[in-house]
């Protein structure tokens, strides 16, 4: 075969002699050339520039790329990644059908760039309702691909080079890299977990914010603090005094909230969920995101929305329009606008969706509450979300020594072991944090009750093991 180099010396040698090769013996080159390794080069055409952007340095791991794909070699009972296993209602997914099965044929071409036009009008009753002020569809409502897009657009219209970012730990594992690639400064405040009675397990409720570490965590390169009520991963719940005492400080300071509310309805054992845009002043600082994927248990469809005032909107809408200018419009935001118009008028009624979910997620939650109990492990009884965590304190297994946190190594461990799949927590805290925090797992409970008593044996049969040792 001719070589790369061979055939480069035959062409120099044609073009010092001004010779113009002919068609025979271009065809024979390229027949002899076609089948050198891809990629063959001569060494020196590498690329001397970098290819990475900056923006990208640090932040290229994912822990759910890892754990999706260990979950599913190992064919796990995945309690790891957050999603519900069982159906959106059924209202939600007539919908959806009548959707894509109508003779609108509207519905199948693009739409309203920043919402679909029925969508974005229910969105504005629904919250203006909530949140007690008429907002208007085209200016106060943009709809997104997920609540993630939602967050992205937040962090690169209004984050800016040396901006601070306040983060409260521990937080939804985007939110740095979002800040870093906007070049913004994250500055970590983490919730403490207080001391508790003796025997009795420790609530969500029992990790707080210090004020006044909270307050010093302001100066005047702060442009924004992201909150997330309820907090994923911990199930965190934050009171109406909590919320007053933040935005108090966000008003003092002149910092807009990036208020993360994906798990709104989502509250357990009668506790409040405070929308802060609703308190005094916070409006016109606020961006408000939302997920229908949350809302209707249909994550998949990958519907979100930011709510806020037209001064913050806006911009976000530069970054909306030139990334993926709109979403999908006939199954997905024409379904999840029907769903919504049919709940606006149960909200806090005893047929609502969202009265029903928060009470069948509250019995999954204390299903898998007993089960870790049995096991040795000491779960934080979440008052939200999809999720709790469990301390592993008391609960240590051998494991090979390695620069990895703790709950890294026992969540590989126990998917490979045990067949069970969950999340280490330490994940969701910054470089310092991450060493004490690496005693705890996240576990996801918006699950089949099959798929929650799968893990309940698994966990029983461990304990069993344990003490016949």
């Amino acid at each position: 075969m001719l070589s790369y180099e061979r055939a480069r010396l035959c062409l120099a040698a044609w073009t010092a002699s001004w010779r113009r090769p002919g068609p025979a013996l271009i065809r024979d080159l390229r027949r002899r050339t076609a089948f050198l390794p891809f990629g063959c080069h001569h060494p020196k055409e590498k690329m001397a520039k970098a290819i990475q952007a900056r923006r990208l340095e640090g932040v290229d791991q994912n822990i759910w790329v890892e754990f999706s794909r260990l979950a599913a070699t190992y064919k796990t009972v995945n309690l790891g990644q957050g999603f519900p296993n069982f159906s959106p209602p059924d209202f939600v997914k007539d919908a959806y059908v009548e959707a894509i099965s109508g003779e609108n044929a509207t519905l199948h071409q693009y739409t309203q760039a920043f919402g679909h036009p029925r969508l974005v009008e229910v969105l504005a009753r629904f919250f203006g309702k909530l949140l007690q002020r008429d907002l208007d569809p085209l200016k106060n409502v943009l709809v997104t691909v997920g609540a993630y897009q939602a967050l992205f657009c937040c962090f690169q219209a209004l984050v800016d080079e040396g901006d601070e970012v306040i983060i409260i730990e521990p937080y939804f594992d985007c939110y740095e890299p979002m800040a870093r690639m906007a070049g913004g400064k994250p500055v970590f405040i983490p919730l403490r977990l207080k001391v508790t009675k003796s025997g009795k397990l420790a609530s969500s409720r029992d990790w707080q914010l210090d004020p006044a570490e909270l307050e010093s965590m302001f100066t005047r390169r702060t442009k924004v603090l992201v909150l997330n009520s309820p907090n994923n991963p911990l199930g965190k719940v934050f009171s109406r005094t909590e919320m007053e005492h933040i935005a108090d400080l966000c008003v003092k300071h002149d910092v807009i909230c990036f208020s993360d509310e994906v798990y709104e309805w989502l509250v357990y054992d009668g506790n409040e969920h405070v929308r802060i845009a609703s308190l005094p002043g916070m409006w016109e600082r606020t961006v408000t995101i939302g997920s229908a994927g949350k809302t209707f248990s249909a994550t998949g469809w990958k519907v979100g929305w930011a709510i806020g005032p037209d001064h913050l909107l806006k911009h976000l809408r530069t970054v909306h329009q030139n990334s993926i200018y709109h979403c999908a419009t006939a199954a997905q935001q024409e379904a999840v606008a029907r769903g919504l118009e049919q709940e606006l008028g149960r909200v806090g009624k005893p047929d609502s969706y969202f009265v029903y979910l928060p009470k069948e997620l509250q019995r999954k939650r204390d299903l898998l509450i007993e089960s870790l109990v049995s096991v040795g492990m000491k779960p934080i009884v979440p008052e939200g979300t999809y999720f709790l965590i469990a301390d592993l304190s008391t609960f240590k297994v051998d494991l090979p020594p390695s620069e990895e946190p703790y709950d890294f190594r026992f969540a590989k461990w126990m998917i490979k072991n045990k067949r069970l799949a969950a999340i280490p927590v330490s994940a969701f805290y910054s470089f310092p944090q991450k060493k004490q925090f690496d005693h705890f797992l996240r576990f996801c409970f918006a699950k089949e009750d099959t798929t929650l008593k799968a893990a309940g044996d698994i966990l029983k049969e461990w304990s069993q093991e344990l003490q016949n040792q």
